[in-house]
């Protein structure tokens, strides 16, 4: 019997695998330790693997590929109804091995080693972000304890700061040298933070795709790495709603009995893409509302939504735009310019 398909559950150090043959046959069952699982996929005739997106996912599709093997990645959530009761890698493998035979499934495409330097990047600096901010507060929260406050605001911040060193300083000594520690702390943060935001910067301007979309206003490098680190291929989404959709960025749709009823966006798909997106439009919209808006959609926009609906609007036009200008290789294009260009 030959195997045809093949379910890899991913872990750690113990992998599971469960193969089939053309008539749906089990054909392979078994456990395989880390160092094995290359070897035996590099014995075995070209197949196609399934594996849930997890981490490593993306390492293992690219060793796979380089094998000669076929690698469809699904997201989990979509495998897990396909689990049956006593679940055990056993099954996980199995339930892998039959969902991704499904005609509707949606695969990811594997990331590049390239995109997932750049993700590296990205986590990092959200991650000092987080402590950035938390040092932050924690110094304002034990400062504001003695009766020091200052504005709200990186400036505030260092007034804050400032106080701590001079030789006039109200507080303990004790006091005074722990928060010391976390100023140095949120000064070390702040700098690591600039440094990556540098990389990725120089990084966009090397890649002409990302050259491309920081033409659109309101993308900056850190929105269009992002977009090209998590977006292998654009052609997987058929439509630029879809892209929308993906991102969370369209309206929830419930219905029932022929009715259908729209709520909020569904918040559904990539987090860090949606919230640079809607940074960057609540940047703009800042920009529109101190000028007058050129675009005459967004100015009537504007005048007649909330503020946070509009910013929303204009984050899930800014996505459209991005899956237009990766899906044809084109440049960006503001209105007047394209009005322009069909009058000459």
């Amino acid at each position: 019997m030959t195997t045809i398909m093949i379910g890899l559950d991913l872990a750690k150090n113990v992998f599971q695998i469960h193969g089939i043959d053309a008539k749906g046959a089990v054909t392979v069952q078994r456990q395989l330790r880390r160092a094995q699982v290359a070897p035996f996929f590099a014995k075995l005739a070209p197949c196609v693997v399934g594996m849930e997106a997890c981490g490593g996912a993306h390492y293992w599709a690219r060793t796979l590929q380089g094998l000669g093997h076929e690698v469809r990645i699904m997201p989990a959530h979509y495998v897990k109804p396909y689990v049956k009761r006593n679940k055990n890698d056993s099954r996980d493998a199995e339930a892998i091995c039959e969902a991704m035979s499904r005609p509707t499934m949606r695969f990811i495409r594997p990331k590049s080693e390239a995109a997932q330097a750049m993700l590296a990047m990205h986590r990092t600096r959200a991650l000092l972000v987080r402590q950035r901010t938390m040092a932050a507060n924690a110094l304002r929260a034990n400062l504001a304890e003695f009766g020091i406050v200052a504005a709200q605001g990186n400036a505030g911040l260092r007034t804050l700061m400032e106080q701590l060193v001079v030789p006039t300083c109200p507080l303990p000594a004790s006091a005074q040298a722990a928060l010391a520690l976390l100023a140095r702390q949120w000064a070390q943060v702040d700098m690591a933070v600039r440094e990556l935001e540098v990389r990725i910067a120089r990084s966009a301007k090397e890649q002409e795709a990302a050259r491309r979309l920081m033409e659109i206003p309101g993308v900056g490098p850190l929105g269009a790495t992002a977009i090209l680190a998590k977006v292998a291929d654009v052609s997987v989404f058929r439509t630029a709603r879809d892209f929308a959709a993906w991102l969370g960025l369209t309206p929830r749709v419930s219905g029932t009995g022929g009715k259908q009823r729209s709520g909020g966006i569904s918040k559904q798909g990539d987090h860090t893409l949606r919230q640079l997106l809607i940074m960057g439009a609540r940047s703009r919209l800042n920009r529109v509302r101190k000028n007058a808006a050129s675009d005459p959609w967004l100015r009537d926009l504007v005048a007649r939504r909330p503020i946070k609906v509009a910013v929303v609007a204009l984050a899930a036009k800014m996505a459209r735009v991005i899956w237009a200008l990766l899906k044809t290789g084109e440049r960006y294009r503001a209105k007047d310019q394209c009005a322009a260009g069909a009058a000459a």
